[in-house]
């Protein structure tokens, strides 16, 4: 053995070997257009396609960190649930999964709950999570939603819910299917409390999801493209044996047919919430420019000097500059207001 067998063979080997220092998640393909998107420029587009405007679901922890200002807001924890209630087992063991999507989203359940201020306005959010078990709604998630509703409540604050679920946690049975009831009751305290209760739709909300909580808000809005519906389309179609229309269970075709408020990007989301909530509290929108001071004709602050008195003549005192004319909307009196 020699040197070259020894030194230089292992060398040039591991170098030949290194591994790809380039990360797996630095280039995105849009599902709509197929469009190659830089992972920067998809984070700062809030994870709306930069080629097609197609909206891609959104983690929890992204989603409040872009509602609240400044992106920060206080985490509520939700109340622990039994994980394995029935010992579900299919083709693997339900606490598996349940482990298994836990590792991915580093969360116990498919729902998070925030509470801070958007536009200025305090409010309670609950954001589900798709990544974990298709966002379905078991226990955990029904006890985070009743825990939201509650805290809304005794603080006085509206309560935000954006659904992104499978429908049911078929895992867990008829103790899934409970939560919706549970939530549908917990959702109604807060608008019998005289609160704002507040459902964004987002891609997908299905399922039981959609027949408890979700279609009994005041105000319903959606991000563009999201699916909304109970049923897939295609066990509709098998049903009727009809072809369904296009765009059927979209944002854009229920908006059309009066089960949405409004479809809003999600750049503008924000915006849209502070200005919807401000109004159903009837607080003060955003401090305008006072009336009056943009004039059509500048006022000058020049004054006259006065001219020096001729003699023993007593001097007059100079004339004020007269007062410009206040703009339409305002007030103008000398007189103090009475009580």
């Amino acid at each position: 053995m020699s040197w070259l067998s020894n030194f230089v063979r292992p060398k040039i080997q591991a170098l030949v070997r290194k591994p790809d220092a380039t990360p797996d998640n630095l280039w995105h393909k849009c599902p709509s257009c197929e469009q190659m998107i830089f992972h920067r420029d998809l984070v700062e587009n809030l994870h709306v396609c930069t080629n097609c405007g197609h909206h891609m679901r959104l983690p929890a922890k992204q989603r409040l960190a872009m509602l609240f200002d400044d992106g920060a807001y206080d985490r509520i924890d939700t109340p622990k649930v039994t994980a394995d209630p029935l010992r579900f087992r299919d083709r693997k063991r339900y606490t598996d999964r349940l482990r298994e999507a836990q590792a991915k989203t580093d969360e116990t359940d498919a729902i998070q709950v925030g509470e801070g201020r958007i536009g200025g306005v305090p409010a309670v959010v609950a954001v589900f999570d798709f990544d974990f078990l298709g966002g379905s709604m078991g226990m955990g998630v029904g006890e985070g939603l009743v825990k939201a509703a509650a805290v809304a409540v005794q603080k006085k604050r509206p309560l935000i819910v954006f659904p992104a679920s499978g429908g049911a946690r078929m895992q867990e049975g008829a103790l899934s299917l409970m939560q919706m009831a549970r939530t549908t009751v917990a959702v109604d305290r807060v608008k019998e409390a005289g609160l704002p209760y507040v459902v964004v739709f987002t891609d997908p909300t299905t399922g039981g999801v959609t027949a408890s909580f979700a279609m009994i808000g005041d105000i319903h809005i959606s991000e563009p493209g999201a699916l909304i519906g109970f049923a897939g389309q295609r066990v509709i179609e098998t049903t009727i044996r009809e072809a369904l229309p296009e765009g059927f269970q979209r944002a854009e075709y229920l908006m059309e047919h009066g089960m949405l408020d409004m479809v809003v990007p999600r750049n503008a989301l924000k915006e849209t919430l502070a200005r919807t909530l401000k109004l159903l509290l009837k607080l003060p929108p955003v401090a305008a420019p006072k009336p009056g001071t943009a004039l059509a004709e500048p006022v000058t602050n020049t004054v006259t000097p006065p001219r020096k008195p001729a003699g023993n003549a007593t001097a007059r005192p100079a004339e004020a500059t007269p007062r410009a004319e206040p703009a339409l909307g305002t007030a103008a009196t000398d007189e103090p207001r009475k009580a």
